[in-house]
């Protein structure tokens, strides 16, 4: 059925996109162009496999004939979705639920825990990361005043950043910040605050403000991970993260290597640079953009190039 399985991503318009995404080799559609699933499985937008004899369907579509093919256990549905964001204006202030709250309130969703590795960052960019609020009557009474700028933790960021984001966490991408996302298979969003923009149509979007005092976690905890390092001839990983839901791993490629499947998952994408995969006997040319997956019957290739990818796995 296939060992390795590549990916045609799904585009969506956001009011805070732009052009950006063109930068890896995407022919985008036009408009404002926020975000691509470049490995997705959902019911609002699923990637297209462009190889072998699953070519043609979808992720979502291909998982639910053989789930075995993609994961080692079993799902209501494919656990991850994986994006890039291009966040040419700011994203609203929002939070997640945890699971049991997506499945009461959410028709059977998943909650959304996710992950940001930050690809590039204008000069002063910044990012919503927490609150101040020390109790749940100073939180709800802080959104019911709209103390946004007492309310809301600011960070700055460049290039290779990581922040692990658990559902119940208040966060919002700032203007100017391009973004790798590994998150749960979830699209539920509930919005504090959206700086009073208004759509095409000059309608405000929805807030969701007794969702959001429900879900968010107080007070703020920032979660600090450990990046354990390796390097193995031409082959450089750091682990990202190795938490609830997924791993994440930056795999850094400057020649030929060994990439081992068990030790840095099985959903990757290539974020920079270009190369060649090969998988048994069959060698595949690989660039910027690219993104893939090492079916349940690989278990490693050779990589070779120059190259930077994201890879990840549900744990």
């Amino acid at each position: 059925m296939g060992k390795i399985i590549f990916l045609e991503p799904v585009f969506c318009e956001r009011i805070w996109g732009g052009r950006n995404l063109e930068s890896f080799n995407f022919s985008i559609p036009q408009g404002n162009i926020g975000e691509a699933w470049v490995i997705a499985a959902h019911d609002n937008g699923s990637s297209k496999i462009i190889n072998g004899q699953l070519a043609g369907l979808t992720l979502k579509e291909a998982y639910e004939k053989q789930p075995t093919l993609f994961t080692e256990k079993t799902y209501d549905k494919f656990p991850l979705l994986i994006k890039i964001l291009d966040a040419s204006d700011n994203l609203s202030v929002q939070v997640h639920p945890e699971d049991d709250y997506a499945r009461v309130n959410e028709n059977g969703e998943l909650g959304k825990t996710e992950c940001w590795y930050v690809l590039d960052a204008k000069e002063g960019a910044k990012l919503v990361y927490g609150h101040t609020a020390k109790t749940k009557e100073e939180f709800n009474s802080k959104i019911d005043a709209e103390q946004w700028n007492e309310l809301f933790i600011e960070e700055s960021v460049k290039a290779g950043d990581f922040f692990y984001i658990p559902a119940g966490t208040l966060h919002a991408i700032g203007e100017g910040i391009l973004i790798y996302e590994v998150q749960q298979n979830s699209d539920t969003t509930y919005r504090v605050y959206d700086y009073d923009r208004v759509d095409k149509e000059g309608n405000a979007r929805e807030l969701h403000i007794e969702k959001t005092k429900d879900v968010t976690k107080v007070p703020f905890e920032k979660v600090q991970l450990e990046q354990e390092v390796y390097e193995v001839g031409n082959i450089k990983v750091t682990q990202l993260a190795e938490e609830r839901y997924f791993g994440v791993y930056k795999i850094e490629v400057s020649g030929e290597a060994e990439l081992t499947k068990n030790d840095t998952g099985n959903l990757f994408t290539v974020l920079e640079g270009q190369g060649r995969i090969k998988v048994e006997d069959t060698v595949y040319d690989i660039k910027k953009g690219d993104s893939f997956i090492l079916t349940t019957q690989c278990s490693d290739c050779l990589l070779d190039g120059d190259m930077l990818l994201i890879g990840s796995y549900d744990r």
